[in-house]
Formats: structure tokens, sequence, C-alpha cells
């Protein structure tokens, strides 16, 4: 029966992924392995529970009513298992999460080393992508998302900021008379960040709003490749503090407008509020906040 019931948990993930490939990636599996696990749940019930064709797989009318069971079974599983680990003094269990690629060396990938290192016991598989990255869909137990938040369904929590900072290459900007307002960037080249508006939005230090779009020659879809091209002189973007100081200490960006602020970027911890290791994904997202508490706006999160 043990033999069933690993099946019955990797029939369930199939259905969740969509496919063997996405399901055998998702539990460390080859696919020819869940493929074989599902045929045998089959044989062993006597029943057809998916129709597989080349491109997708589709539940049958048995493979329907089984997977609503199944899935029950295993939601009752889960929610033991997220009781026993609040009561255990050491957690134990597996999470997947997302950060922004421009994260990976930061004070925030930091905290989850250090979370690793406290928790011996939780694996964590980290994804670090400057692409936006589905939680359901992509099956992630957390995601961490900078400046945005538009899913009212997904528990959030803030875990901090960091400011962001106006810089060019010292070659390029000696090409050009020093600017003291945004107006004086519009003929500049900006290497823009195609996730962002075009819109680049300063305050002056009396509060003065002021909007500057600029010439875009450059659209890149990567911070890092932001940071390359500025440091090659190739024009003036806006990159993460942590990410712009690596270069002023280089000497190859020079800041602009240092008294003009541009809006911190916000850094969030999303979650679905079902999600199978609730309690575990509960536990890492204090942790972070708990460690990155007090951080200003001017620390590289």
């Amino acid at each position: 029966m043990i033999d069933q019931l690993r099946h019955m948990a990797i029939f369930v993930r199939v259905v969740e992924e969509g496919s063997f490939r996405g399901a055998a990636s998702a539990l460390g599996l080859s696919p020819s392995r869940v493929s074989q696990a599902v045929s045998d749940l089959e044989s062993w019930l006597g029943v057809t529970l998916l129709h597989r064709t080349t491109r997708k797989i589709a539940l049958s009318s048995e493979g329907r009513m089984f997977h609503a069971r199944a899935a029950d079974m295993l939601r009752s599983a889960e929610a033991g298992l997220n009781e026993l680990n609040a009561l255990s003094l050491e957690p134990v269990g597996a999470l997947r999460i997302s950060l922004p690629a421009f994260l990976a060396s930061s004070e925030l990938s930091s905290a989850i080393g250090e979370f690793s290192r406290r928790h011996p016991h939780v694996a964590l598989s980290i994804a670090y992508s400057d692409h936006r990255l589905g939680l359901m869909e992509d099956g992630f137990d957390m995601n961490v998302r900078a400046g945005w938040l538009d899913d009212s369904s997904m528990m959030s929590r803030k875990l901090g900021e960091s400011a962001r900072a106006l810089v060019a290459g010292i070659d390029y900007a000696a090409r050009h008379p020093a600017p003291t307002t945004p107006a004086d960037l519009e003929d500049w080249d900006w290497i823009r960040y195609r996730q962002r508006s075009d819109i680049t939005t300063l305050e002056a230090p009396d509060g003065q709003i002021v909007k500057v779009t600029g010439k875009s020659r450059l659209e890149v879809d990567n911070v890092e490749a932001m940071y390359h091209f500025a440091c090659i002189n190739s024009g003036v973007t806006v990159l993460p503090e942590h990410v712009a100081a690596r270069g002023v200490q280089a000497g190859l960006l020079t800041r602009l407008l240092p008294d003009w602020r541009l809006k911190p970027l916000g850094f969030y911890a999303v979650w679905p509020d079902s999600s199978r290791r609730q309690t575990l994904t509960r536990l890492l997202v204090q942790f972070l906040t708990d460690s990155l508490q007090g951080k200003s706006a001017t620390t590289p999160i």
C-alpha cells in the first residue's frame, strides 16, 4: 500500500504541473520514473487516469474523480506535517523560492543563507531570475518580488527596501556637461530595464517632482546587463544601490544628480494562502523580516 500512496502523490503532482517533465523537475525524479509510477497506479486501479498525447495530458473521467480524492488526502497529510512542524523544535521540509537575479549577492540572500545554516533539516531550492515567475503555475512556495504587488489573492509581507542610484559610465559622463536637473538628461542615451517604465521620476531636495524619459537606445531584461553597459560607457541608467556602488567603487561609474532622490525599491515576500509548506514558509518570511528589520533605504537589501 505504501507504493500506491507514493504513486498517488506523484499522480497529483503530474496533474498540478500539467506534465510528466514538470512533475519530475518538482519532485527531483526522472520523467521516466514519474511516468512509470502513474502507469503502475493505473494498472493497480484497473482504470486509465490520464489520456496522453505527444503535447499534453488530460484527465479521464475516472482520473478527475480520483484526483479530487488523492489531492484531499495529500492536503490532509501535509496539514498534519505542518502542525507537527509548528510543534517541533527543529523544522523539517523543503521550500522552493524565487528572487530577482540582481539580489543574488545581497543582504537578502545572505539572510537566506543564515536561515539555511540555522535549520539544517530544511532544504531550499532557489531560482534567481529577473523575469516574473508565477507561484502556483511555476511550483514555488514563496517568491520575492521587487517594486510591485498586483495579486491580492496572495499572502504578502514587505521585507524591506533599497535605494536606487542614477549612474553613468565615467567616460560617458565626461563627454557631457554635468547635469543640474533631470531635464539635462533628456538628450543622453538611456539604458532601460524592460520590466520597468520608460519614465524616471526624481524628487528634488525641495520636494519638486520631475520626470524624465530620455533617449532609449538600449533595452535589456537583466540588471547585470544594465550594469555592464553602463560600465562600458553606453549611457545613463538606474541601478539598485548595491549594484551601483560596486561600479562606483571600481571607478567605472559616476553618480548623477546625487542631491535628487529616486523612489526606493520595495521588496515583498509573496506566497499562496493555501501553501503546502505554510508553516515553513511563514518561518522563513519571519526570519527574513527580522534579519532585515532596521535596514535603511540606503542599505543594500
